[in-house]
């Protein structure tokens, strides 16, 4: 990856709706090349894919928490398990491994402090492999979705 590829990267993380013609353009370089390097972007994984920012709110996800959870064991069966049923639920929008305790950094977004509470005693709570879990709320995002420096 050299200095024009990170170019690209950082004008389609700024707007992956570009055209090649308007890419080219930004990053100064013909059609032709700036199409190859963008097909070889994608070919290599650099660029997973494209998808349009939605903002929570429109959509009535006005609440947001981090949830930590501690396991009480960390063999591959239950961690597995853990993480396939976190992967199952909807309202989990984000979900981190994490070195030393807590185990998982969840970010989770609902409806309202209800619908949140209601998710944490039906699904959350019943994660397998839980000993702790832990939530704090999200009063605002200082950096949100910010794109990946070059």
């Amino acid at each position: 990856m050299d200095a024009m590829d990170r170019k690209i990267l950082t004008e389609l993380q700024q707007d992956g709706r570009l055209t090649v013609t308007e890419l080219a353009a930004r990053v100064q370089l013909s059609v032709s090349p700036c199409h190859r390097r963008v097909r070889d972007l994608e070919r290599t994984g650099a660029i997973r894919g494209y998808r349009a920012v939605v903002d929570p709110a429109a959509i009535g996800l006005n609440f947001e928490a981090l949830v930590f959870a501690t396991l009480r064991w960390e063999d591959r069966d239950t961690v597995a398990d853990f993480e396939q049923a976190v992967a199952a639920i909807s309202h989990v929008i984000q979900a981190q491994r994490l070195f030393g305790e807590p185990d998982y950094l969840l970010r989770v977004a609902t409806a309202d402090l209800a619908a949140f509470q209601q998710l944490y005693d039906q699904q959350l709570a019943t994660l397998p492999g839980v000993q702790r879990l832990t939530s704090t709320l999200v009063m605002k995002h200082v950096v949100n979705d910010r794109p990946l420096p070059e």
